[in-house]
């Protein structure tokens, strides 16, 4: 009787090891998902931007004849290629749904995924670009403000403790 007691119980905890993989499994399925939704794959455009921008920069910077051109091209594509290395979405992916599946349970992630299907999450995902931009700008222009005081106090805190 008891070999048949622990029998049921090495089922039971295979049953219930199965279910959580199965679970865990369904809980990056909705990570992704989400991730999808919200465009997570296209996080690193600005830094792609910013790169080719460099390069372009010091291209001209350095006056190179526009016969030169494909010098730049190689190398943007050579930049291009060292970032996919680094912070390609196959890259970045597992990570990001670890940090999903650790952060928001399966649940809170289904309830995500249906705002960003509805009319309003749709919404918010086209205008959330511009006004992050424009709540940068905003900030930058009353920080802009605050950067005499901040200086003065700057240098009032290097004499104090100069004279000591």
């Amino acid at each position: 009787m008891t070999r048949f007691r622990a029998l049921c119980a090495a089922a039971l905890l295979a049953c219930a090891g199965g279910q959580a993989l199965a679970d865990d499994a369904s809980h990056a399925a909705n990570a992704e998902q989400f991730l999808k939704l919200a465009h997570a794959d296209k996080l690193t455009v600005p830094v792609y931007a910013q790169v080719q921008q460099m390069f372009a920069q010091r291209f001209a910077e350095s006056k190179a004849p526009e016969a030169k051109k494909a010098v730049l091209e190689s190398y943007q594509a050579k930049a291009n290629a060292a970032l996919d290395r680094a912070v390609g979405w196959d890259k970045l992916k597992p990570d990001m749904v670890k940090l999903y599946t650790s952060n928001f349970s399966e649940s809170e992630l289904k309830d995500l995924i249906a705002f960003y299907q509805s009319p309003l999450g749709k919404k918010v995902m086209e205008k959330m670009p511009a006004l992050t931009a424009q709540s940068a700008q905003l900030t930058q222009a009353k920080l802009e403000t605050a950067v005499p005081e901040v200086n003065k106090l700057l240098g009032d805190m290097n004499k104090e403790l100069e004279a000591k």
